[in-house]
């Protein structure tokens, strides 16, 4: 078939500018099969939601949540067979203080595993996964992750599966008493061969060690991507924290990296410690949230605004993330990330030490080697 000019039709939409808009890909024809997974729908099946009863009748919201999640239980949300593309990810847990306790998105434990896979290529409290860390929930309104009022935890990372299995283990010390959930994924015929795998690493240091950087990632082998960095932050020290450089060193880096940042404010977007002042001159720092980077969370904010030079028995925490997507950090051997631990004050820069937890985030082929244990409650726990 021809268009009026004697083109090929196919030319036709490239000749209007067609496709060149964010939007337009949806609407091209696709060869997938939409497909979701819930308490209403556990197994996906075409045709076979919402078919649980209620007191309002059939398929009358029979099966919303996993109705209690009991202390160290591990439930299976999703175990099927693609080939397939996770698109969305949906999750709250009841907001309530009491019986499921302040520290409960620490406790809570996603396992993904791709692919028959023994050990699991995501491992991270579900706070933190949803850049939610020191089991604090925040408003965040990124690309990959947002975090709606109230504990609304959503993802759009893309996550292709030949087989996907995805755990959500209880570690807290109570039940839980309701779990809402939603996965939301495409099913296809076939998937690329170069297609990687979705990875996330959860680590923490509850006392970094004085002149060390601190480890975000390591043990990363093979071909893959980074896209991003979720940093929980508890600073143990007065005055100024952000000072260290973040630091990727790829493909064989020997005692130096191939990419590092200026500054901790600066890798996550900000500039002259994320600076702003109140009507009486103070500074404080300033939250934001934008689609790339972000500073969602900082506790001080909630006590009231305070100096920069801050001084307190009160540990001040933060959260800060940023998405590696328009710019993906490429590695063809290995990877390994780290933060230096370098804060300032008025005599100059400084080595310091602080509470510090990070969320990894990133793309590679498999097998991955197996993750560091991820501690336990204890371990886990907020200051």
């Amino acid at each position: 078939m021809f268009n009026a000019n004697g083109n090929p039709a196919a030319d036709l939409g490239a000749s209007l500018g067609f496709g060149q808009g964010a939007l337009d890909a949806v609407t091209m024809r696709s060869q997938g099969r939409t497909r979701c997974i819930n308490a209403e729908n556990p197994h996906g099946g075409k045709g076979q939601a919402a078919t649980a009863a209620s007191a309002l009748g059939p398929s009358r919201k029979g099966s919303p949540c996993i109705r209690t999640v009991k202390a160290g239980e591990s439930v299976t949300l999703m175990d099927v067979d693609g080939p397939g593309v996770i698109r969305h990810i949906w999750m709250t847990v009841t907001d309530k203080t009491s019986p499921t306790g302040p520290d409960v998105l620490r406790n809570l434990i996603l396992e993904f595993y791709w692919d028959g896979e023994e050990t699991p290529s995501v491992q991270c409290p579900i706070g933190d996964f949803f850049c939610c860390g020191h089991a604090q929930s925040c408003t965040i309104n990124s690309i990959p992750v947002m975090v709606n009022p109230n504990r609304g935890f959503n993802c759009y990372f893309s996550m292709p599966f030949e087989h996907a299995r995805i755990v959500l283990r209880s570690d807290h010390n109570e039940d839980v008493p309701a779990f809402f959930y939603q996965i939301d994924y495409t099913e296809y015929d076939a998937l690329p061969a170069d297609a990687m795998r979705f990875h996330a690493q959860w680590r923490r240091e509850r006392v970094t060690e004085l002149g060390r950087d601190y480890v975000v990632l390591d043990g990363v082998e093979g071909h893959g991507t980074y896209v991003g960095t979720y940093l929980a932050l508890t600073a143990l020290e007065s005055r100024w924290w952000g000072e260290g450089e973040f630091k990727f060193y790829i493909d064989d880096d020997g005692e130096y990296p191939t990419w590092c940042s200026t500054g901790a404010e600066d890798y996550f977007g900000g500039a002259w410690s994320f600076a702003d002042f109140d009507e009486n001159g103070r500074m404080y720092e300033k939250t934001f949230t934008g689609p790339y980077l972000g500073f969602p969370f900082y506790s001080q904010n909630l006590a009231g605004r305070e100096s920069r030079y801050w001084d307190t028995a009160t540990p001040v925490t933060r959260g800060l993330y940023r998405w590696h997507l328009p710019d993906p950090m490429y590695f063809e051997k290995n990877l390994r990330v780290e933060w230096q631990q370098i804060g300032t004050e008025e005599a100059g820069n400084f080595e310091r030490q602080d509470d510090v937890a990070t969320v990894a985030y990133w793309y590679q082929a498999e097998p991955h080697k197996p993750f560091p244990p991820i501690g336990d409650r204890a371990f886990r726990r907020p200051r």
